[in-house]
């Protein structure tokens, strides 16, 4: 008889799962520590500064900083400018939001059904604004809206004396956020347009032979089907105006009489003056205003079976 040899066991090998964990972190290392010098590590150092009185001038003498508290975010809630940017970024939201939202989604419900013929180059004349260089944008936006400008000659050419636009208070804001929904639309179409495509045609078909109308489909089909796009188009244009700052720097320095300005423009005059502790709580502001108002959006719109 022939006797069978036991295998022999194998050297100390690492299991597979180790091996699979320790080539996912080789693979993360190079995100992770992207991630770690430009956004952990900043972000906790602006946490810190929110709780210090620090300077520009205290820059040469970092020990000579101390710790404040909380007297950096009162000290913005008794400035008047901050409370005044706090409610113009408000009202970036809630006109701008909604009104991007509108047009993206009559866009995208215009291309997905109506619009059959050239619907690639509409797709792409539609979503120019967003990768329009802003800097460009706002200049040609500053000579429309001059008081000599393309806008009141249109004005002048069917018989009315158009506004000085930038300069007039009333007038400036309007336009800052026109010019936020001019360069957002065209994103919130492409999601919307992405929500479309993916809701089933079977189903629009067997709503069709029910009886049920363009407008009832879309009432009772689209919109609610659309529910979880409308969710993520929401907080990402919410998070937009909450962070506002291209359009009324460029356009109008957040003037006429700071009518314009946004709590991100405020941001970055404190940082500029060398208010390093108050920039910080003012950055710290925004993001727990973004925080709640993401989670209030979350709680009410997302999807519920």
């Amino acid at each position: 008889m022939t006797s069978v040899v036991p295998a022999s066991p194998r050297k100390d090998r690492r299991p597979r799962g180790a091996r699979r964990t320790a080539v996912a972190w080789l693979f993360l290392a190079p995100f992770t520590l992207v991630f770690l010098l430009y956004t952990a590590v900043p972000t906790v150092a602006a946490l810190g500064f929110s709780l210090t009185d620090l300077r520009g001038m205290d820059l040469r003498h970092p020990f000579a900083v101390d710790l404040v508290g909380f007297d950096n975010y009162l000290r913005l809630f008794r400035d008047d400018s901050f409370l005044r940017d706090l409610l113009n970024t408000g009202l970036f939201v809630a006109v701008g939001v909604p009104l991007t939202m509108g047009i993206g989604l009559a866009l995208a419900l215009a291309l997905d059904s109506g619009i059959r013929r050239l619907r690639g180059v509409f797709r792409t004349v539609f979503f120019a604004p967003v990768v329009t260089n802003i800097v460009a944008v706002a200049l040609i936006w500053q000579y429309a809206f001059h008081a000599n400008g393309t806008v009141n000659e249109v004005f002048g050419a069917v018989g009315f004396a158009g506004p000085n636009w930038l300069d007039d208070p009333d007038l400036a804001m309007p336009v800052v956020i026109l010019l936020g929904i001019w360069r957002n639309f065209g994103y919130a179409m492409v999601l919307f347009l992405a929500g479309l495509q993916a809701v089933p045609r079977d189903v629009y078909e067997a709503a069709a032979i029910d009886g049920a109308g363009r407008w009832r489909q879309l009432r009772h089909i689209t919109l609610p089907l659309l529910v979880p796009t409308t969710l993520v188009v929401t907080v990402l244009l919410t998070v937009f105006y909450l962070q506002v700052f291209d359009e009324p720097y460029l356009l109008t320095n957040g003037g006429p009489l700071g009518s314009t300005e946004s709590v991100a423009l405020y941001t970055y005059r404190q940082f500029g003056a060398g208010e390093f502790g108050v920039s910080s709580a003012a950055s710290f502001v925004t993001l727990l205003l973004i925080g709640l108002v993401s989670v209030v959006q979350f709680r009410l719109l997302r999807p519920r079976t």
